[in-house]
């Protein structure tokens, strides 16, 4: 599986307030998305972001990191074959992503996504 990106998942009650702190105080400027439940916060200057989340739209459970791979279908295959928990099914989300999510050992649930090409 090849890794391009990890990004924070954080729990937050209310975008809004979030965008205040995210956006205002830390500088991550550039809304790249807004779901209305998930949004991510860029800064323009470095590219460094993070996304605030309620609560999944279709997953049971927040992930606490989202990690953007090139073959979301093979690491969904590798996932199965290492035997790591699968949490969430591999899914073509609505939004356009196709994702799932797995548990570390940790306990920790992450959210392993693609975007279309």
């Amino acid at each position: 599986m090849k890794v391009n990106r990890v990004i924070p998942d954080i729990k937050v009650d209310d975008l809004d307030t979030a965008r205040e702190f995210y956006a205002g105080f830390l500088g991550l400027s550039d809304e790249e998305f807004n779901l209305g439940w998930v949004a991510r916060f860029t800064s323009p200057e470095t590219g460094a972001s993070v996304q605030v989340l309620t609560e999944d739209e279709t997953g049971q459970t927040n992930p606490v990191a989202s990690v953007l791979v090139d073959d979301v279908d093979a690491a969904f295959a590798e996932a199965q074959e290492q035997g790591i928990e699968i949490v969430h099914p591999l899914t073509h989300e609505e939004w356009g992503v196709r994702r799932f999510f797995v548990r570390a050992p940790d306990g920790n649930v992450f959210n392993i996504v693609a975007h279309p090409r």
